[in-house]
């Protein structure tokens, strides 16, 4: 069995009123009006055929609500796309698993009455939160309840990258160019957002909250000597914050916080970089997820997610959690097995 527990979709309904066309903007708006499997079931159920046993989580794609609309407009995009993913799962228990919702972020106290009325009323497994909220960081004090909540509620949060061609690879130029701000910026936006949650404090408040970082934690385990060591000298670099009191203020080593994060297999078939995610997080908080439907060929990142996995030389037992135990477990499922 496997549970896939970061891939997208977008209800139609939700699709054709926000989405198609022109309506999503450029760049990432352009990619979602391109893709069949983003809103087509019938071709979504046909893919998900060949991996026999395998239920989704569904997230909505990009890009963020508060991107999309205004914050007088956000609110009801956000109440439509939960209770569009709701609906899909309602109709469709043994292809979606459940939902995590989506808020209007630049709405803050609409986002906390969607938050909870996704959470209670339509059954959302957590909340999805981009990296930044319109180019603003989550440790910004504003977003604090919604991580408090999360630990609060013991749900998950579905942690996504977030950034455009506006967002330049070097001062001297207005944009980003060759898709740098995608290929490049994504992984450092994660990471960038990682480091903001770790250093504000996040995990020491709420030790035990759940946060699933797409895209195996990014940078980070690549980088577990700068996460590590490196960090050990914070402050050494800088002239003007006294980053050493924050240092010695902190209960443990910046990498052991960073290890508090759980992170998807989503890698597009990159099997070096799945065994060095692996290492670094451990069996126990790596989740089986695709990414479905960004591939160039239907089914290509599932197929070859899976390849890598059974790659990876683990015990049966191993690749069960990461395949379906451990989503089982962050998502306090009653039952052992769904199939049943």
């Amino acid at each position: 069995m496997k549970i896939d527990v970061f891939n997208h979709l977008f209800p139609k309904n939700f699709f054709d009123r926000y989405i198609a066309g022109s309506a999503a903007g450029k760049d990432i708006g352009k990619r979602m009006q391109n893709i069949a499997t983003i809103i087509d079931l019938e071709k979504r159920f046909r893919i998900l055929d060949e991996f026999g046993d395998y239920l989704q989580i569904l997230t909505l794609p990009m890009p963020p609500l508060e991107i999309l609309a205004s914050p007088e407009k956000s609110p009801r995009l956000a109440r439509e796309g939960n209770d569009g993913l709701a609906e899909l799962v309602r109709k469709h228990p043994k292809r979606f698993l459940g939902f995590a919702a989506s808020l209007p972020m630049n709405n803050l106290a609409e986002a906390e009455k969607e938050m909870e009325r996704a959470l209670s009323g339509l059954g959302a497994f957590g909340i999805q939160l981009f990296t930044n909220v319109a180019g603003k960081p989550l440790d910004s004090p504003e977003f604090l309840p919604f991580f408090e909540e999360a630990a609060r509620r013991d749900v998950p949060i579905w942690l996504h990258p977030a950034r455009g061609a506006d967002f330049t690879d070097y001062l001297s130029e207005d944009k980003s160019k060759y898709e740098i701000w995608w290929a490049f910026g994504w992984p450092y936006e994660t990471s960038a957002a990682m480091a903001r949650i770790v250093f504000s404090g996040v995990f020491e408040r709420y030790p035990n909250i759940k946060i699933i970082t797409h895209h195996m934690g990014a940078m980070i385990p690549y980088f577990e000597g700068r996460v590590g060591y490196g960090w050990d000298q914070l402050g050494t670099r800088t002239s003007d914050v006294n980053y050493g009191a924050l240092l010695t203020s902190m209960k443990k080593r910046p990498l052991e916080y960073f290890r508090n994060f759980y992170a998807d297999t989503a890698l597009f078939g990159a099997g070096p970089a799945t065994k060095c995610g692996l290492a670094f997080f451990g069996v126990e908080r790596v989740l089986f997820a695709s990414d479905m439907p960004f591939e160039p060929a239907p089914g290509l990142y599932a197929r070859e997610t899976i390849r890598c996995i059974e790659e990876l030389g683990l015990t049966a037992a191993e690749k069960d959690q990461i395949y379906c135990g451990n989503a089982e477990r962050l998502l306090n499922l009653k039952t052992a097995r769904l199939t049943a």
